[in-house]
């Protein structure tokens, strides 16, 4: 990954190098691989995620269209 740094602004450039790799995942890879975790734990949590998200979708669906 590249980041120009300009009129010597290193503090913008490190700025937008971290907000790239954020979008790119890179932290939640690093926090992912910090410590081991059996298929079960990946599996739970992949279930638990998609319960939040579904549960938000129809918070939001409801506030808007009321139902």
């Amino acid at each position: 990954m590249r980041v120009d740094v300009r009129n010597n602004n290193v503090d913008q450039a490190l700025r937008i190098l971290k907000k790239k790799l954020l979008l790119d995942g890179f932290f939640n890879e690093l926090r992912e691989r910090e410590h081991f975790s059996s298929k079960g734990d990946k599996r739970r949590h992949a279930k638990a995620a998609g319960i939040r998200r579904c549960k938000k979708e129809q918070k939001k669906r409801k506030e808007e269209l009321g139902f």
